[in-house]
């Protein structure tokens, strides 16, 4: 209650008219960095950001990897990275992006691996994670995994402590027979969809519950097609899911779904929603689609135990309705970020492909916050359809070929088939270069970030209150890990 009490107290000081956080900078981070495992392909190559996160607390940043170069099909094993930046504390512009730690997750003293799963109605360690929170309680990292969907706690040292209870409706499955595949859509007509399990990920500053949201729809309400997406609210104590919420997405065009999910108090939050457009392994280039929008969970119905597509109203057509009395989550209708307004000169003037990764980072001499937004580059690899071939993905300007690993040997276009080989390329490679992950800055002033409560362990009143105005000088430092 006086964290509540505290964050209407904090919106209220504020008075300048809201006009969102402004650009400052941005990084590219080359393709072929590497972690603390080297720069191996499917070792040690920096997979760039599937979330980040801000640890108030210690002051550090973390950047989370996905299942790895293999999409899916190949050995990899799962990991986290702590890093640290130069930040301008009066601008709040970065520099000198630096990987300090790599962390491996694993489970009983086996790799979290992200190879798919196998056999497909069972998860085991197969693990895809997306969304990457820290309990301010316990210090615990909370990841969450597209397989499942699932969420997992981890201790600081990556092993797997407890796995959150999944709720059924979630579960890719047949409906009539219950038999799960986890591994893919074949034989499902219910639950998540593949590759659409949780992503974005979110923890109340109490640190008593996290938010795992749907990348889309799930298959029995819309699927490809559908614009309804879920959030579910899990208790921290229990490990069980208390309410679930109807998320309506902007479009559902061109792959569109979400990938980042940030807290700003109990009950506000930001979403990133993006379609597949855009500079990336074998993407569209044309018309990226890259917002964040304020929402608001308070009103909306709870929808454990609903299914909705079971209602008088069909939601499985694109832009369906849901029944009458279903609230969804109250969005504010002006994007909040609009992160294909700014681009890098590294990026040749185009737009990244997958902005997934958003944070709330530390506060500003000013009283403002940094924010990090930051992409996912795939490894700036591809592999053959079907097959464990991969390939680099080198790009110069709007031009994007594949060559052998490591090399600018046995060059080509990208064929038909997306990252799968075309023509034979002949021409100079001076200029191409891997895809780069990108990590945009944005000042958020005490306007843009209303009601901002930071996620830490119960402190003082008196001292939350103080580091809301600015007056503690929390994150001055100018060396951020």
């Amino acid at each position: 209650m006086k964290r509540l009490l505290l964050a209407a107290l904090i919106s209220s000081i504020g008075t300048s008219v809201w006009a969102g956080p402004t650009f400052v900078n941005g990084i590219a981070i080359p393709g072929e960095t590497g972690d603390q495992f080297g720069t191996g392909v499917n070792s040690g190559r920096f997979g760039s950001f599937s979330d980040l996160y801000y640890d108030p607390q210690r002051k550090e940043f973390w950047g989370l990897s996905d299942r790895g170069p293999g999409g899916g099909s190949l050995s990899y094993e799962t990991r986290v990275q702590r890093f640290s930046l130069d930040i301008n504390q009066s601008t709040g512009a970065i520099s000198s992006f630096q990987i300090d730690q790599t962390i491996k997750f694993s489970n009983n003293g086996a790799a979290k691996n992200g190879l798919s799963p196998s056999p497909s109605n069972t998860l085991g360690n197969a693990f895809d994670p997306e969304g990457f929170v820290i309990n301010p309680k316990s210090g615990n990292f909370l990841v969450s995994d597209e397989y499942g969907p699932s969420l997992y706690e981890f201790d600081r040292n990556g092993n797997q402590l407890r796995a959150f209870k999944t709720p059924a409706n979630m579960i890719p499955r047949n409906a009539a027979t219950g038999e799960a595949n986890y591994a893919g859509d074949a034989g499902n007509d219910a639950g998540k969809r593949t590759n659409r399990g949780f992503e974005g990920l979110a923890i109340s500053p109490s640190g008593q519950f996290t938010y795992a949201m749907l990348q889309s729809a799930m298959l029995d309400e819309g699927g490809g097609n559908g614009t309804i997406n879920r959030i579910v609210k899990f208790d921290n104590d229990t490990g069980e899911a208390v309410a679930q919420f109807a998320y309506k997405m902007e479009g559902s065009s061109q792959g569109r779904g979400i990938s980042a999910l940030v807290a700003i108090n109990e009950n506000e939050f930001l979403v990133l929603e993006r379609n597949n457009r855009g500079l990336g392994v074998d993407s569209n280039l044309a018309s990226p689609n890259k917002k964040v929008f304020k929402i608001n969970l308070q009103g909306a119905t709870n929808l454990m135990g609903a299914d909705l597509d079971s209602t008088a109203d069909d939601i499985s057509i694109p832009g369906g309705v849901l029944p009458a009395g279903v609230n969804t989550v109250a969005k504010e209708a002006t994007p909040y970020l609009d992160l294909a307004a700014n681009t890098l000169p590294e990026l040749d003037g185009n737009v990244a492909e997958k902005w997934e990764g958003l944070s709330i980072g530390p506060m500003l001499d000013d009283g403002s916050y940094l924010m990090l937004a930051g992409t996912d580059n795939d490894y700036s690899v591809s592999q053959l359809a079907g097959a464990t071939t991969q390939f680099d993905i080198y790009f110069r300007g709007t031009e994007r070929i594949i060559c052998d690993i490591g090399s600018f040997d046995n060059c080509r276009t990208i064929g038909s088939g997306g990252g799968d080989p075309g023509d034979t390329y002949a021409g100079s490679t001076d200029g191409f270069r891997l895809l780069p992950g990108i990590l945009h800055a944005y000042k958020a002033s005490s306007a843009d970030l209303a009601g901002y409560v930071a996620p830490v362990s119960e402190p003082a009143t008196g001292a939350l209150l103080l580091s809301a105005l600015g007056l503690m000088g929390l994150g001055r430092r100018r060396k951020h890990s």
